[in-house]
């Protein structure tokens, strides 16, 4: 078990197990893998091509099930939850912030923000106004009216962590959210990530391949054949 602190965790898996058949060949991924992360922490996970990283945040996502072993993120137990429960508990709990944005081109920046605000019990007035505001913060107000192809990858990427927090969720999770930008733009997406967390108190986990992204968290846990190998923690 990576240890954390006294407190009783936001994030535990317990004994974890995962695997899949490739050509009729059953791999095991995770088998018994532990981890916890208190509210509030900024986590970085990295690791090798094939260790287990995208799988990690997409079981954290409720995006796929494991195949034994504890899941929980506050007072809900993923692993308990059919597919469709894990989508509602998703959309009202959970944040993700993606490599290649996943905007939809046809819509404004305003209206992609938007999207997770459709199924909050919030008039159009609230919703515009919430989406003013979380544009605001990642330092787009005025761009409500652009469209993607008019913006820069940088741009386009705190579109996409607007998006994110737009319902104010309780667990932010960023796959390789600089993998696409150059350095500068990885960078002002990182501030943006750093300010979320230490400001705003939001717990980010975010899988990245990059050294100097990771060092931006507060801790660097390192997964290797399917376990924690290592962790260094930000000075």
């Amino acid at each position: 078990m990576i240890p954390t602190s006294s407190e009783k965790p936001f994030i535990a898996l317990r004994n974890v197990r995962k695997g899949y058949r490739i050509g009729g060949e059953a791999i095991l991924l995770f088998d018994n893998l532990d981890l916890e992360i208190p509210r509030g922490d900024f986590v970085a996970v990295m690791g090798p091509s094939g260790s287990g990283k995208s799988t990690l945040l997409n079981m954290l996502a409720g995006l796929e099930a494991s195949d034994g072993g504890e899941i929980a993120i506050g007072a809900t137990r993923l692993d308990q939850m059919g597919e469709n429960a894990r989508l509602t508990w998703r959309a009202h709990h959970m944040g993700i912030v993606f490599q290649f944005y996943n905007l939809l081109p046809m819509l404004t920046a305003a209206e992609n923000v938007e999207l997770p605000l459709l199924l909050k019990p919030l008039s159009a007035k609230e919703r515009r106004v919430r989406v003013s505001k979380v544009l605001e913060l990642v330092g787009l107000g005025g761009r409500e009216k652009q469209y993607p192809s008019l913006m820069s990858g940088g741009q386009q990427q705190r579109v996409g962590i607007a998006r994110a927090i737009a319902a104010d969720p309780d667990l932010l999770l960023c796959d390789e959210p600089t993998g696409d930008l150059d350095r500068k733009s990885a960078d002002e997406v990182l501030s943006m990530l750093r300010l979320l967390n230490r400001e705003l108190g939001k717990t980010i986990v975010m899988v990245t391949h990059d050294p100097q992204a990771a060092t931006q968290a507060k801790r660097t846990l390192h997964l290797n054949k399917g376990q924690f190998i290592e962790e260094k923690r930000a000075a």
